[in-house]
């Protein structure tokens, strides 16, 4: 996972890092913030592998608040560089809406860069747009703000 992370930022992707970003950048966010999270069952963690190795994750973190019980967050779709265009990353968040519908849930929502190739698959997946928020993120290369697009699925 720690490489898939760490190839993802290097490769562009606008998931809460900037570089310079190293191996071990990398490990601290899944053992500090990721792991706790599903040792605690606060979140589910899915996973994709090629001969072995981790080459996508997605996260679902049901919201925590007891007035929104129905819905949860969708965090960090990650598939490495290497191993895009092979539908992982579609596999992955098909997985994880079937384990929202198990679990009960109506309703997802996550954000993503806009204009990013995310966007398209979320939209294809039948995420909706809410809205977008301009300067939301800063671009992992370069000192400069871009727009997050923020997206939802009714699941029922």
């Amino acid at each position: 996972m720690t490489d898939t992370l760490h190839a993802c930022v290097h490769d562009g992707a606008s998931v809460g890092f900037v570089l310079p970003f190293s191996r071990q950048s990398a490990q601290e966010f899944w053992e500090a913030r990721v792991f706790p999270m599903v040792a605690a069952k606060a979140a589910i963690l899915f996973v994709a592998r090629r001969k072995g190795r981790v080459v996508g994750t997605v996260q679902l973190v049901p919201a925590p608040m007891p007035n929104q019980p129905h819905r949860a967050d969708v965090s960090k779709l990650l598939v490495h560089p290497d191993f895009r265009r092979l539908g992982l990353g579609r596999a992955l968040m098909t997985a994880l809406q079937d384990k929202a519908c198990y679990l009960g849930l109506s309703l997802l929502v996550l954000d993503t860069r806009s204009g990013d190739p995310s966007q398209a698959l979320y939209q294809s997946l039948g995420f909706q747009v809410a809205g977008e928020i301009p300067g939301f993120c800063r671009n992992p290369f370069d000192d400069r703000l871009e727009p997050t697009t923020y997206m939802y699925k009714n699941l029922q």
